[in-house]
């Protein structure tokens, strides 16, 4: 197997300061906390979490600092006072961190996934409960939260089973997101490794998952990520290995993705080299747009919607400005989109047309040390 790590290749620069809860309390008040993960293993890494802001008018970013001490955090979630981070690393860990009145963190503590590399975490709906999926190791973690926002000991932990034609990236399992469906009442785990989409539905009393179904998509696509439509009736899988999205239809009441529709993420034409790897998709809050980053391509692929939800038409792909984006996501308003540009050390703003869906590029774009995920918050 190719190491993560390896393969993803990051270049990155040093990282910033501590920024304690004075100097965030001390913010503007027109801008808003986001917080940046980074690999802290790697050369040219980050020290911990980073700490930025943007401006709520034009989306422009800035660095506030870094919250060291915080191992490979690739992935982070917020979760009113209180942030999740996966460790990445062959002894996978989760960690907890309480978010102080003016701004401050300070870790709670940290939790074994039972797996190697936690790439990917999300809150049960009822918030009792995180779960992460550990990559390399292929596997799905459950650990209880408590009512300080702690973790408690890992209560579950599920193994997938088998691999793909892929020799290199699909020798066996590999777990890359784990997210609840719309309606709370599933959890979905996404597994590059085999080619499938796993359903679980959660025992909020004991913290157990029971398989209900498993959606298969095209041999060697390589799923990554997927985003639900805000129906619930549908999702979009991004295809990691064949550069393709998937339009899917879901049944919430039985848990269970069936694939149907497939386009490519890149324009007809596009060079074979370099290869473009898929990796996050959004969906915009209405529902009539949806967002991929194309690593390799360098780009953010934006589709229409059709059809309720049912099918999409690509519209265009829009340069990032920098190099193998990771992850995007939205602001919550939704009028500005970011793009972790992981290989070249920059997160670009772009400031999203709520009429059109398409995107336009804003401000400068900030520098920091290997930028794989960026949390926009709800918090000043």
């Amino acid at each position: 197997m190719i190491d993560r790590r390896r393969f993803l290749g990051a270049v990155g620069v040093g990282a910033g300061m501590l920024v304690t809860g004075e100097a965030a309390a001390a913010q503007p008040r027109a801008e808003t906390t986001a917080y940046l993960g980074t690999y802290t293993t790697w050369s040219g890494g980050g020290t911990g979490i980073g700490l930025a802001a943007y401006d709520q008018t034009t989306g422009q970013l800035r660095q506030t600092g870094v919250f060291p001490g915080v191992a490979n955090p690739s992935f982070v979630i917020e979760a009113g006072r209180t942030l999740y981070a996966v460790n990445e690393q062959s002894a996978g860990a989760v960690t907890s961190i309480a978010i102080g009145a003016g701004g401050g963190l300070r870790v709670i503590n940290s939790q074994s996934t039972g797996g190697a590399d936690p790439c990917h975490l999300a809150l049960d709906p009822s918030g009792r409960y995180l779960l992460s999926a550990n990559y390399s190791s292929g596997s799905v973690a459950v650990h209880p939260v408590r009512a300080d926002g702690g973790l408690g000991a890992r209560v579950d932990l599920v193994q997938h089973q088998g691999s793909g034609p892929d020799k290199e990236r699909q020798e066996g399992p590999h777990a890359h997101q784990v997210l609840p469906d719309p309606a709370g009442k599933h959890l979905l785990a996404v597994d590059l490794g085999t080619d499938s989409v796993y359903s679980y539905r959660l025992d909020t009393t004991t913290g157990k998952l029971t398989l209900v179904g498993t959606a298969k998509v095209k041999p060697g696509a390589g799923p990554r990520h997927l985003a639900f439509h805000p129906s619930g009736s549908f999702a979009y899988l991004a295809n990691e290995l064949d550069s393709t999205i998937v339009a899917a239809a879901y049944d919430p009441e039985r848990g269970l993705l069936t694939p149907a529709q497939t386009l490519r993420t890149t324009p007809i034409g596009t060079p074979a080299t370099p290869r473009n790897y898929p990796a996050e998709v959004v969906v915009s809050a209405d529902g009539r747009f949806v967002y991929l980053s194309n690593r390799g391509h360098d780009s953010v692929a934006l589709f229409a919607v059709d059809q309720g939800g049912a099918r999409l038409r690509f519209v265009e792909t829009v340069p990032t400005g920098g190099k193998f984006p990771r992850h995007i996501t939205f602001d919550p308003t939704g009028r500005f989109l970011f793009a972790a540009n992981q290989n070249s050390n920059t997160v670009t703003s772009f400031r999203v047309d709520l009429a059109t869906g398409r995107l336009r590029p804003t401000g400068t774009p900030l520098s920091t040390p290997i930028p794989v995920c960026v949390v926009p918050t709800r918090l000043g």
